[in-house]
């Protein structure tokens, strides 16, 4: 049974296409190229990461981040970029009774604004900067299981992407449930891992209630 249903930040809950446009902003680059060379850095299987070696061999994206923020231009989300799907989707999932958090690959930076946007609405808020592990690394999932309240099986762990959050998440013991869309997704989709892995496979978040509600009552 879920009890539990963890989720991924970027392209799960945070529409991501404003920051990646800012950073191609900071290159220097045309934004339509820099997302180019994004889809075919993803493509590839290679760590989305060398899209900055591309344009700027030996680029430091932790230095960069700090530049930016010098500069008055720090990496930034806010309510408007979050999905419209997250809010409903939370709110049933806590009105159905399940607990809730959110974990990914995150600065402490993002972590404060996830903790502004999502204090009131989830049970947890775990970034890899807190935890000093970072996705697919086995050990983020491992902190995952050790801050929620129940056994691995029963946490259900939400994300878009195969390599980072599915393929991790299943090692770990835990359910999983793919969200198509951003890059990623749309990119990994029909590949044989994104059809066998997940636990469910969803166009929206609005889904995950009904869904979740079929699978516990198919296990009771």
């Amino acid at each position: 049974m879920i009890r539990a249903v963890v989720f991924d930040v970027g392209e799960c809950l945070v529409d991501e296409t404003r920051e990646y446009g800012t950073w191609a902003d900071w290159l220097g680059v045309p934004r339509h190229t820099f997302a180019a060379v994004f889809g075919a850095v993803i493509a590839q299987g290679r760590d989305y990461r060398d899209v900055f070696q591309e344009f700027q061999p030996g680029f430091d994206l932790y230095e960069e981040r700090e530049k930016r923020a010098r500069a008055g231009k720090p990496e930034r989300f806010d309510e408007s970029d979050l999905y419209p799907d997250v809010r409903p989707s939370l709110a049933a999932l806590r009105d159905a009774g399940l607990w809730l958090g959110i974990a990914g690959n995150q600065t402490v930076r993002a972590g404060s604004i996830l903790r502004e946007l999502f204090s009131d609405d989830v049970d947890l808020i775990g970034t890899s900067d807190d935890w000093g592990a970072s996705k697919p690394d086995p050990l983020f999932f491992q902190r995952v299981a050790e801050v929620v309240p129940f056994e691995a099986e029963e946490i259900l762990y939400v994300g878009d992407r195969v390599d980072n959050d599915l393929r991790p998440a299943v090692a770990a013991g835990m359910p999983t449930a793919l969200v198509r869309r951003g890059p990623w997704a749309t990119i990994q989709w029909r590949t044989e891992e994104a059809r066998s892995l997940p636990t469910f496979r969803i166009e929206s978040l609005i889904e995950l209630p009904e869904a979740v509600a079929k699978f516990n009552a198919g296990v009771r």
